[in-house]
């Protein structure tokens, strides 16, 4: 199995750095003359967040690209933003934490356990995970996205937090990605604490429907506002066939939270929205 790892990890380094290092950084804040100092001076920070050298750099520098470099710039085919990595990167995060949670409360069920990493792992957490190590300022970004201040997005510093995960695995393996998640994101909360505050709305909108014999909540997106790299959903839920809430956030799932929070305090206080 190890074996396997290795051979991924690999084959991901070379497809990375063969399309990466000579174009990744002709724009996003980086003229022509200025691409080595801004590759340079990114490299130089993840070595300091990691504490030592970086042995893939073309793979961080993929993680630090938004998506709007790849929109600004429709030319440069080789060009890769982060969303990969991202995708990645979320997936090692869930395990990382998963493990963590699973150990920390070997008491707890599945849907315990599950609802305690949604609160470490999301959107907001993620954002600020970010901005404790300053990933913002280090994003690699399009024109039109910084004239919007996409490094001060919550979207954008957690996809690419997430993005940021994946490189340190692929460059660096499984214990020193751990390594990082504890140090960047367990030792940042209270995670104890945490575990007493419930905030999961869609779970606790289907326990509530459930209870009350109600069908299941239906979610329906109903407006997509933005750019195409940069959307926000409208998302409505419905209970039998009654409007119960809205939810507006950069990720539908995220949107469903908003509603499902906003559908319960209806249910529970019908005289406060009637």
């Amino acid at each position: 199995m190890e074996n396997f790892w290795h051979t991924f990890r690999k084959l991901a380094f070379q497809r990375t750095e063969s399309t990466q290092v000579n174009e990744q950084h002709s724009s996003g804040n980086c003229s022509t003359e200025q691409v080595s100092v801004c590759c340079s001076s990114r490299i130089s920070y993840v070595e300091t967040i990691l504490n030592e050298p970086c042995t893939a750099p073309a793979i961080y520098l993929t993680a630090l690209t938004h998506r709007s470099t790849v929109h600004d710039n429709p030319g440069h085919e080789s060009r890769e933003s982060n969303q990969r990595l991202e995708f990645l990167g979320d997936a090692v995060l869930d395990l990382i934490v998963s493990e963590y949670l699973y150990t920390l409360f070997p008491d707890s069920d599945e849907g315990h356990l599950s609802s305690n990493r949604a609160k470490i792992v999301n959107r907001k957490s993620l954002a600020g995970f970010a901005s404790a190590i300053q990933l913002g300022q280090q994003l690699i970004i399009g024109e039109s996205a910084d004239k919007r201040k996409i490094r001060e997005s919550e979207s954008a510093l957690a996809d690419a937090f997430e993005a940021f995960v994946g490189a340190v695995y692929l460059d660096k393996g499984i214990e020193k990605v751990r390594m990082f998640i504890m140090n960047h994101v367990i030792a940042l909360v209270d995670v104890q604490k945490l575990a007493t505050i419930e905030h999961n709305y869609k779970s606790r909108l289907i326990e509530y429907t459930q209870a009350g014999h109600l069908p299941a909540p239906h979610y329906k997106v109903i407006r997509e506002d933005g750019a195409e790299h940069e959307k926000t959903f409208t998302i409505q839920v419905s209970v039998d066939g009654r409007i119960l809430g809205t939810g507006r956030a950069p990720r539908k799932k995220d949107a469903e939270q908003a509603a499902a929070c906003t559908a319960l305090r209806t249910l529970k206080n019908p005289e406060e929205t009637s």
